[in-house]
């Protein structure tokens, strides 16, 4: 949820950010805050069509409707007697806390608009190109409404997620939401403008050459300098924390190995010439740590990928809960290891949003996907991959018999229901601390969100749901493997 660029809707990957110490507006759902009543008078006082529909979301059409009433909104909150009551002071006090850090994003996204379609910071005129300089105190001061209205944006977003949390909290969710930390920030955003000492400017993250890979993985984000870290105390690192834990549950940190090394490659190189960055593993942990208890947050870690000798032990001593697949619960043999076999400090889950669900695992569809996108791997056969798939179908098939969530034969590949239903019911009797369901495999759908290695080739973060969001878990199939999750889950 961290926040993009109202100026640039075509830039909607929520893993490339402008900044993680903000939230994305187009998630603020401002009935929560002001009512359906004074919201539905802004939308029908602007003349504002519903956005449109279709099986992939078009983020450019979309936006263009979420901030016409959004910006219709804010006009009519100035003029409403809500400005001088108790919804303006709360504004007025989110400001306040909010202090330099809110004021200089909501000024770059005020600059961003005046300046498209160059998007990125570091061809803007030199003057511009410094957050505290005259000319951008200036800029601020002549266009002093459109910076109030990125505030506006950040305050009615932000008293959203407030009020989901608490509505979660009072529906007797234990946890509740569980936000998620990127391994970094776009280097022509936000953060990376108001804060060039913070960054590593000139480097990009990424992923050395593996089997899926071989070339290597370039990410195109920038991430902290250690020494910027160390010589600020950590200043930007515990912000970091502090935004994505506000209002969590929990928090999920992506690519957590990089609180220990980042592969990065200077711009312009090729990803296999990068190299490691070490970072100052203990002290980011340990302050991890610290704002989760201060905090009341669950902390998971995302260990997946080439993980460093010792970092999952890292991560157990320091409370901090690593990630534990279907796909790659295997033993020497290849066998899927039963539930009691996964260790009792992670997190289970059937997959993530990189992987293949169930559904789409079971049909083989991720082998047809990840072919026709160059992502197999380079030498890869796709028929051998298909072969290896029809021994595995039985294996897990076995496991989730042996466990009993399941009976029967083999289902055919084209008949994926059965098998998501025992998934479900298997991860579920993990004796890890938590298990986590995908939308996706609750809803047995075929395609995974993300393909990892591709932008546009696949429709990354752009598949809807065939539902509302609301009536998204009382749809059968979802209702079912709710119901399962609560019978199988063993009590803490």
């Amino acid at each position: 949820m961290h926040a993009l660029y109202a100026a640039d809707p075509d830039h909607f990957g929520p893993y490339s950010p402008s900044s993680r110490l903000f939230l994305n507006p187009l998630y603020a759902a401002p009935s929560l805050v002001f009512g359906e009543a004074f919201y539905q008078r802004a939308i029908e006082r602007a003349g504002i069509q519903a956005p449109p529909t279709g099986k992939l979301i078009d983020w450019k059409a979309v936006s263009e409707v979420k901030y016409s009433a959004l910006r219709a909104l804010f006009d009519m909150f100035l003029d409403s007697e809500e400005w001088n009551g108790s919804a303006g002071a709360d504004f007025a006090r989110f400001r306040a806390d909010g202090g330099p850090l809110l004021l200089e994003h909501a000024c770059f996204e005020a600059l961003q608009f005046a300046m498209m379609p160059r998007r990125e910071w570091r061809t803007w005129p030199t003057d511009l190109r410094y957050p505290r300089g005259s000319v951008v105190a200036a800029f601020a001061e002549a266009h002093a409404d459109e910076v109030l209205f990125h505030q506006f944006l950040q305050w009615i977003t932000d008293r959203s997620v407030a009020a989901a949390q608490r509505d979660a909290r009072q529906a007797s969710m234990r946890i509740g939401l569980i936000g998620d930390l990127a391994v970094g920030m776009d280097p022509a955003g936000s953060h990376a403008w108001s804060r060039q000492s913070d960054v590593l400017l000139g480097l990009t993250i990424g992923a050395p050459p593996d089997l899926l890979n071989p070339t290597g993985q370039n990410w195109g984000l920038t991430g902290f300098s250690p020494r910027a870290l160390e010589r600020t105390g950590f200043a930007p690192f515990i912000a970091t924390l502090r935004a994505t834990m506000r209002h969590m549950g929990g928090i999920r940190v992506d690519h957590a190995m990089g609180l220990t090394r980042l592969w990065l490659v200077p711009e312009g190189a090729s990803p296999d010439e990068g190299a490691y960055l070490t970072y100052p593993a203990t002290d980011l942990l340990r302050l991890l740590a610290l704002e989760s208890v201060r905090h009341n947050v669950v902390v998971i870690g995302e260990d997946l990928g080439t993980v460093p000798e010792g970092f999952q032990d890292m991560l157990e001593q320091g409370g901090i809960h690593g990630m534990r697949v279907l796909w790659f619960e295997r033993d020497a043999q290849s066998s899927f290891r039963p539930p009691r076999g996964w260790g009792n400090s992670a997190v289970a889950m059937t997959s993530t949003h990189d992987l293949p669900t169930v559904a789409g695992w079971w049909k083989g569809t991720d082998i047809d996907v990840r072919h026709r996108h160059g992502r197999l791997g380079a030498g890869v056969d796709p028929e051998q991959s298909k072969q290896e798939r029809e021994i595995d179908r039985p294996k897990l098939w076995r496991a989730f018999t042996q466990e009993h969530v399941t009976e029967g034969a083999t289902p055919p590949p084209d008949n994926p229901d059965p098998v998501v239903d025992a998934a479900v019911r298997f991860v579920a009797k993990t004796e890890v601390p938590l298990s986590l369901i995908p939308l996706e495999d609750l809803l047995g759908q075929e395609q995974q969100p993300n393909l990892p290695g591709t932008v546009t080739e696949y429709p990354n973060w752009r598949m809807r749901f065939s539902v509302d969001a609301a009536a998204l878990l009382e749809q059968e199939p979802a209702a079912r493997r709710i119901d399962a999750v609560a019978t199988e889950r063993p009590r803490q």
